[in-house]
């Protein structure tokens, strides 16, 4: 995707090829910054902190992360010590884990010797791999978004909802949710996206209001709870939003409050898609509500708002009194009964095990 006119990844191997570089994303959207990433430790810190976020570019940067702790030491203690820190950095993507036991089944095997430059071939692979993934997945809801513009006699506006950020920020390249709204962009559909705010971290009103400003698409940033109200009043054509992690059910785990949008465009008869690489699939799992694991983070991010003052400076505030607690739930699960299909590199199925093997026929009379 483009920004300020010009090409850009979210992570990319630096130009002298001794680090990985990716777009700081707690510094978005009032400032363009890139971290340098030099060493393991750096890498896992860009994760837990949330330098970098989406499931598709935390499994990307893992894979960095690998490489970059063997370049100081390629013996298979130091490869199985990076894979645990790695892994140790967020618990409900399931992409991370995805690229970790990717990178531990290339590199176990071979000698030492090899393992730097085998690690970095498939990192950079890994990196490939997903924009090419993205592109087809947007290439599958064009034709989604084509059919309900066709449905509105091709009148106003097509009214898209989506909740959190799943652009090409939270990916290497295109995104996931909103890969199909740049295509029907791009193909000339007058398309409007309702931006919601996703507290707490406003990932929507601060990655995804700015990537789709870049890009121009025509967007309005609300409030998390005024979706609802959209689709009581025929606001909104579709909802689609990305997931962290999808069971074999078609259960899908997403930022705190999609489950709230699913049952609104549910009662509303909205559709609800839900945008995913394959990566993100995660066969071992039937029953995401009781089976996912549900990361708590700090409650900072509930109780302080990060913004730009009239003065330009960027502060940090408190909005909530002193010692009242905050619980802090990055993830909710949306059961898939709720989810009218899932957007996949491969195609569109139903939210469903027999739906999912129909697109992953290898996966049938699998242990999974």
């Amino acid at each position: 995707m483009k920004v300020h006119g010009k090409p850009m990844r979210s992570i990319w191997l630096a130009p002298d090829a001794q680090a990985a570089e990716a777009i700081d994303q707690t510094r978005l959207p009032h400032a363009l910054v890139s971290v340098r990433l030099t060493t393991l430790d750096e890498a896992a810190h860009a994760i837990r902190s949330m330098l970098v976020r989406g499931a598709p570019l935390i499994g990307a940067t893992a894979a960095y992360g690998v490489w970059l702790a063997l370049r100081a030491d390629a013996s298979d203690g130091a490869l199985e010590h990076a894979l645990a820190v790695l892994r140790g950095t967020r618990p409900t993507a399931v992409n991370l884990h995805w690229a970790l036991d990717d990178m531990r089944q290339l590199l176990a095997p071979l000698p030492p010797a090899e393992r730097v430059a085998a690690a970095l071939r498939r990192a950079e692979a890994i990196s490939d791999e997903d924009v090419a993934i993205n592109r087809a997945i947007g290439a599958h809801g064009l034709k989604l978004l084509e059919d309900a513009w066709m449905r509105k006699g091709r009148q106003g506006r097509l009214e898209v909802l989506t909740h959190c950020n799943a652009g090409w920020l939270a990916t290497v390249d295109f995104g996931t949710a909103l890969s199909p709204i740049y295509q029907a962009h791009d193909a000339g559909i007058p398309v409007h996206v309702w931006v919601d705010e996703t507290r707490p971290r406003n990932q929507g009103a601060q990655l995804t209001a700015w990537e789709l400003g870049q890009h121009g698409v025509p967007h309005t940033v609300i409030a998390d709870n005024v979706g609802g109200h959209l689709m009581q009043h025929g606001q909104v054509d579709l909802c689609i939003v990305g997931t962290d992690r999808t069971t074999a059910q078609g259960d899908v785990a997403n930022k705190i409050g999609t489950y709230l949008k699913a049952l609104a465009a549910k009662d509303n008869g909205v559709p609800f898609y839900v945008a995913l690489p394959s990566p993100t699939i995660d066969w071992t799992l039937r029953d995401g509500v009781r089976e996912i694991p549900i990361e708590q983070r700090d409650g900072t991010e509930l109780s302080d708002v990060t913004g730009r003052l009239a003065s330009g400076e960027v502060a940090t505030v408190r909005i909530t009194p002193e010692g009242s607690p905050a619980a802090n739930y990055a993830f909710d699960v949306t059961p898939a009964r709720l989810v009218t299909a899932l957007i996949t590199e491969r195609g569109v199925c139903p939210a469903s095990h027999d739906g999912l093997l129909s697109l992953f026929p290898e996966r049938r009379g699998r242990a999974e």
